[in-house]
């Protein structure tokens, strides 16, 4: 639905408790005690008609005889009792509850009355099926968890009760705190995306937490989770990697879990960092939200033990994490400074007897080597040397955690020695680990977040700026393939689209009979050594599990036989299929070429998924692909190459060149495009796809339709993550200037200080409704990365590219209305830019069927309420502030504009 009310669940002022008990091992006497014991400091009301006092309070007979309307309902009582409580809480104004009762699922009715009676007021329910909720900020403990969590900044969102308990308890004896503990149970309303959402703004939160077995709504999490992402870190253990895992969350949940590979690519997108276990979200947590993203994770190493160093790159190879190659200056500065016998080489063996001052010049070395990202230290105990000393001379070099600006991970090796080292590590913001393993995961962690803060910041275009397309000729046949009724093109049809789409294929005739494969094999074999005679039939679309594919003839009257041996298979294995002709192409011998497959298919959660990998006739063999979510750009496009193994070959090795890398990157674009600018599109592959220091080449096709989705415009709908709207781009003149007006980007946050530089502090207050000197750095990226989906905002760029103005519409993700601001350089108002910003953006909110536009207006703004008023907002003092206007625009939905996959 939306976060609206669901700031009454996170910060409640009272509560009532449906179903409360003393009862011995209930759930309702659990959840009432842990409330009432909790220390909470608002109204806690009881409820159950079976009792006029519990512990000692008054407990009520329903929600009519409670002395107020509560925030927050929590509701433990049987499950047919649910609907009508939520229906007499909603209308009593109440508009949150946590609803802890199990045993509401469609196949009773009960969960869908449940929603009904909610609907009407837009009551939020939390749950059912759930442990509760716990906000220890506010002492607030509403579940039947065994014990109550410490205050602290993580947030917690867990799928499972179960394990929420046990991340409690674990956290417990690490003495890590909560902001927020939320079970989402089987999340009929308010889901993962909805808490994501909410905590995203919540400045008590540094870190979300999840826990998470399925989901629903592809786009909508997607945008929540990008959104939060962009603010702190956000990292997941997601169950199901395994068939059976993801059965097993599927029966525990009922949501579906998607493919595996499918997850890991969405998360990378969404800027998510996903983790194997439950230790290891607290160990993401602390180091992510201790760094900022790094560019690489090239690592230095200083370490007083050869062992403890060759320990650790064991453990960084089987991570695929990198060593810095230092500088031969770097080498010069540490010779000067260490012994002799010091091993000249990254890992820095600074020698066993390593002394405070030993560790600090080494330490700051190595953190100054241009090729270091990071700087690892280890230190073995010795009776030659103080590891507290050393650990205090470290700490005397940081800052925040950092030397030089780069991360310092620590791990003093040992127990009782290490234990006060580790601790003067800790109290100094060192990030600190007590093995060499566990110092390497920290840093992978803090790798793999950086790759996806990475991927979040891309923004590729729906419209394919760098992909050539004939969208005309692949519609055309598109449409003939579905006025036949057939799902499946034929080879020749498959290979006309990819080839649309800037993906070589070879030169490929049509032959109907034996005698036409001749004459066809003829006229090739003039440039080429042999040909290939394929079956043609819109019936089978694997030709080669039936012998439909002949190589190497090397005659006419071999191509003859050839077809005549491909009738034959056809015939003896396929009986009914009718044989359309046959396909003569040239072989295509490229001796240094590296067989690829590239591709798309759809997943159930995530939708249309391209894939790349090793390909051939033993691509399941191989088992060497990556997935990654259109749209695609270079970057994106590139990074989906690295993760496989062959794309290390694509290097180059031996006497191979290196790959073609520009145009496999550019087949996967094509791919992407074509997936963005036809939703008809369900599956498609190249196998193989040749690809050698020439170039690719497509050497087979398949593509399946949806005959009935042929017409339907793109950008495809199904993507789970929109892409930019460059459709929204146009060019305007305002006072005898002309202007560029496009959806933002992330990269616009380096204009805004030049911006907010030249607003004066009265147009500042009259924008941000109070007087504003300072804008982090967390609202500008707020401001500036958006995903397009719910929130829009568009900038005005002069001729020398400083930005001039800027619209903004932020809405509810039922799209029901959106929220409007605008704000001008003062220098540059009054000259009708703002019109033309307004504009935009009502003209977007209609083609995007937002249903009113709102907007909050201090009243001496004059000019901004002018400009309402001449676009037909409606204007109402605002009851709660009589400062403040509020106008409205309501907007009758247009036609969506055509779109030919430019969005």
């Amino acid at each position: 639905m939306t976060v609206r009310n669901l700031e009454h669940a996170f910060r409640p002022r009272s509560i009532a408790i449906f179903g409360a008990t003393a009862r011995p091992g209930s759930v309702g006497s659990a959840v009432t005690a842990n409330a009432i014991g909790g220390g909470f400091e608002g109204d806690i009301w009881l409820v159950n008609p079976r009792h006029a006092t519990l512990h000692g309070r008054p407990c009520h007979r329903n929600a009519r005889a409670l002395p107020g309307v509560p925030d927050l309902a929590i509701i433990t009582t049987p499950p047919r009792t649910v609907p009508d409580i939520v229906a007499e809480l909603g209308a009593l104004g109440c508009r949150a509850a946590v609803v802890i009762t199990a045993g509401l699922t469609a196949d009773n009715g009960l969960r869908q009355a449940m929603l009904d009676a909610a609907r009407p007021n837009l009551f939020r329910i939390i749950g059912p099926n759930t442990l509760g909720l716990m906000l220890p900020l506010l002492q607030l403990n509403a579940s039947f968890a065994h014990m109550a969590p410490k205050p602290g900044n993580l947030a917690l969102l867990s799928q499972s009760g179960a394990i929420a308990g046990a991340l409690i308890d674990w956290a417990a004896a690490r003495n890590v705190g909560f902001s927020c503990v939320a079970s989402l149970g089987d999340m009929a309303d308010v889901d993962v995306a909805d808490w994501l959402d909410l905590l995203a703004g919540d400045g008590h939160t540094h870190a979300i937490l999840v826990y998470l077995e399925g989901m629903a709504n592809a786009r909508k999490f997607m945008s929540a989770a990008r959104a939060a992402a962009r603010l702190k870190p956000v990292i997941a253990l997601k169950a199901g990697r395994h068939e059976l895992a993801a059965k097993a969350a599927k029966t525990h949940t009922g949501a579906l879990s998607g493919s595996d590979r499918a997850v890991d690519a969405a998360f990378s997108r969404a800027g998510i960092l996903r983790v194997d276990g439950l230790a290891d979200l607290f160990d993401a947590a602390e180091i992510t939200a201790r760094f900022a993203p790094v560019e690489s994770a090239r690592v230095g190493i200083v370490t007083n033990g050869g062992g403890a160093g060759v320990l650790a790159v064991d453990e960084l190879s089987a991570r695929a994490d990198e060593l810095a190659a230092l500088a031969p200056a770097t080498r010069e500065r540490l010779d000067a400074v260490l012994p002799p016998t010091w091993s000249r080489a990254n890992p820095v063996d600074i020698v066993g007897d390593a002394d405070a001052g030993r560790y600090r010049a080494a330490v700051d070395i190595v953190a100054n080597d241009p090729a270091v990202e990071v700087v690892m230290v280890f230190n073995c105990p010795t009776k030659l040397a103080s590891s507290v000393e050393a650990a205090r001379a470290v700490t005397g070099l940081a800052e925040k955690g950092t030397v030089a600006g780069k991360p310092v991970i620590a791990c003093w090796l040992g127990e009782q020695t290490a234990r006060e080292a580790r601790s003067v590590l800790t109290s100094a913001g060192v990030a600190s680990f007590a093995t060499p393993a566990d110092a390497a995961r920290a840093l992978t962690y803090l790798a793999d977040w950086s790759k996806a803060q990475n991927a979040l910041l891309r923004v590729p275009a729906s419209g394919g700026e760098d992909v050539s397309a004939d969208r005309a000729s692949v519609l055309t046949t598109f449409r003939r393939v579905a006025a036949e009724g057939r799902r499946m093109l034929t080879e020749i049809e498959a290979q006309s689209v990819v080839a649309a789409y800037g993906v070589a294929v070879p030169e490929t005739l049509i032959a109907r009979t034996p005698a036409e494969v001749g004459a066809a094999a003829t006229h090739l074999l003039e440039n080429s050594a042999a040909v290939a005679v394929k079956l043609l039939s819109k019936a089978i679309s694997h030709k080669s599990d039936i012998g439909g594919v002949v190589l190497g003839t090397e005659s006419a009257e071999a191509a003859v036989a050839a077809a005549q041996t491909i009738g034959r298979r056809v015939a003896e294995k396929a009986p009914d299929a009718v044989i359309d002709g046959y396909t003569v192409q040239p072989m295509i011998v490229r001796r240094n070429a590296q067989e690829l497959i590239a591709g798309m298919s759809e997943d159930a959660i995530f939708g249309p998924v391209i894939l790349f990998g090793a390909g051939g006739t033993a691509v399941e063999v191989m088992a060497d692909t990556a997935v990654a979510l259109p749209p695609l750009d270079d970057v994106l496009a590139g990074d989906l190459i690295d993760r496989t193994r062959v794309g290390k070959l694509l290097a180059g090795f031996r006497d191979r060149p290196p790959a073609n890398r520009s145009a496999i990157v550019a087949a996967l674009n094509g791919l992407s495009q074509l997936v963005v600018d036809f939703p008809c599109v369900v599956a498609l592959d190249i196998n193989p796809l040749l690809a050698d220091a020439e170039g690719v080449i497509a050497l087979d096709a398949r593509v399946e339709i949806d005959p009935n989705a042929v017409n339907q415009q793109g950008p495809n709908p199904r993507l789970a993550i929109r892409p930019y709207p460059a459709r929204w781009e146009r060019v305007v003149s305002a006072g005898g200037a002309n202007y560029t007006i496009r959806p933002i980007k992330p990269t616009d946050i380096a204009l805004y200080p030049n911006f907010l530089a030249k607003i004066s502090p009265d147009d500042i207050r009259l924008r941000f409704l109070a007087p504003r000197r300072y804008f982090p750095d967390r609202m500008l990226k707020r401001l500036t990365q958006l995903d397009y989906e719910r929130d829009m905002a568009f900038v005005a760029i002069d001729a020398d590219g400083a930005l001039a103005g800027v619209a903004r519409l932020c809405c509810d993700p039922d799209r029901a209305r959106g929220e409007y601001a605008l704000l001008v350089r003062s220098d540059l108002q009054g000259h009708g830019l703002g019109w033309k910003l307004l504009d935009q953006i009502v003209t977007y909110a209609r083609a995007e069927r937002i249903g009113r536009i709102e907007g909050i207006v201090l009243g001496d703004n004059t000019a901004m309420l002018k400009m309402c008023q001449e676009f037909g907002f409606s204007a109402a003092c605002d009851p709660k502030e009589p400062s403040t206007t509020l106008v409205a625009l309501n907007l009758a939905p247009m036609a969506a504009e055509p779109e030919t996959g430019a969005d």
